[in-house]
């Protein structure tokens, strides 16, 4: 029998890369329901529950508050290409290869991109963007990624937002890594347009974007001067099917069944307790990775609790690392991206993978993988770093 006429059995990995991550149960059992159609009554009012609980989630009272059918990267496209018009001028603070991509995007609208670039690894510096946007007489929005992906690196939002605002730019930023996980306030940061992910801290399986624009991005929507570049993320079409009823697309249904429940389970914890489980992971983690004599990417102060970059020791192979973790202990983590590849490994510790014993088996298991690749370790001494880090 062919093997495409088989069933699919996918094993059961610990997803500790750069996402996705685990799913919650609840979420599968979810998205396990019987469809509706998607302008039934009934799933109108699951729409209504996703839309509230977003807006607790992103803190915010937006009207405009709803999950985009696709990724984290339809999030961004849908945030960039609504508030974009050909001859506008942006800023984009670059760290990082997200942030790279926003760039891409923006000059894909017909659009001036002005780069403010700190090395990767290091946050943005809200100065240097001040000093970019003095230099132009109208910058239509300052754009930067909250928790870069790609180096474990968090940046200064709110700092940002208020120097877009006191040169009467929009401020957009990216929480794809963030939301659900670390404390993303909207209004009281002064976003204007923010963007997430489902697969990663709010634990449901990719395929939906959420996201806000608050009410000066409104009137950029409405006051623009050329229909948005995409049908399919047209804002102005899109919030119709969520708030008028009427028909645009066919919604993921099941998607959204799991992202209401997904919402429900990160609301039952309660942000803060949650936050708070993040960042005990991720000192657990640092600890124990820097036992094992590991040196993490990111410069202190400014590291992610959801998603932490160490650097991969001389002389060993990244890929067979990485690997072994895989094939041998079902345990997937991410490698290095653009000029990090293969210098790097991102460990995320994400929604439901941000717990002590899942930080205790990655680090057992790279305490016996190491030393097989020339990298001599303590045996049990990230382990017992780990612990000491949280009973301190």
């Amino acid at each position: 029998m062919p093997r495409y006429l088989e069933e699919f059995n996918p094993p059961a990995r610990l997803l500790m890369g750069a996402g996705p991550s685990n799913v919650n149960a609840r979420v599968l059992r979810a998205m396990s329901a019987p469809l509706l159609g998607h302008l039934d009554p009934d799933f109108l009012r699951v729409m209504d529950d996703v839309r509230e609980m977003l807006r607790l989630v992103f803190q915010t009272t937006n009207a405009i508050t709803l999950p985009v059918s696709g990724t984290g990267s339809a999030g961004m496209e849908a945030a960039i290409v609504n508030i974009l018009e050909p001859g506008d001028t942006v800023v984009v603070g670059i760290n990082g290869y997200f942030a790279n991509r926003m760039a891409e995007i923006a000059s894909r609208c017909g659009t001036t991109v002005h780069r403010v670039e700190a090395p990767w690894g290091t946050p943005l510096d809200p100065q240097a963007i001040e000093a970019e946007l003095k230099k132009h007489a109208k910058v239509k929005a300052v754009m930067a990624v909250h928790a870069e992906t790609s180096t474990g690196v968090m940046n200064p939002i709110s700092q940002i937002a208020a120097i877009a605002h006191s040169r009467g730019a929009l401020a957009l930023a990216d929480t794809v890594t963030s939301l659900g996980g670390m404390e993303v306030a909207v209004d009281r940061w002064g976003v204007d347009v923010c963007y997430g992910g489902t697969q990663k801290c709010l634990g449901c399986p990719p395929g939906l974007a959420p996201i806000t624009f608050g009410p000066t991005a409104e009137k950029v929507l409405a006051g623009r001067k050329t229909p948005v570049q995409s049908w399919y993320l047209d804002m102005t079409l899109l919030r119709t099917y969520w708030t008028d009823r009427a028909y645009h697309h066919t919604a993921p249904i099941s998607m959204i069944y799991g992202l209401r429940e997904g919402l429900r389970v990160v609301l039952e914890e309660g942000l803060e307790a949650r936050y708070q489980r993040h960042i005990r992971s991720a000192v657990a983690l640092r600890a124990g990775l820097e036992a094992l004599g590991l040196e993490l990417f990111a410069q202190d102060g400014v590291r992610l609790p959801t998603l932490t970059a160490v650097k991969v020791p001389n002389g060993v192979n990244d890929g067979k690392v990485r690997s072994t973790l895989l094939n041998k202990y079902n345990i997937e983590i991410g490698g290095g991206l653009g000029p990090v590849a293969g210098k790097i490994w991102r460990i995320g510790l994400m929604g439901e993978n941000a717990t002590l014993s899942n930080v205790l088996t990655l680090l057992s298991a790279l305490e016996e993988i190491l030393p097989k690749e020339g990298y001599e370790v303590a045996r049990g001494e990230g382990v017992a770093a780990a612990q000491r880090a949280l009973a301190a």
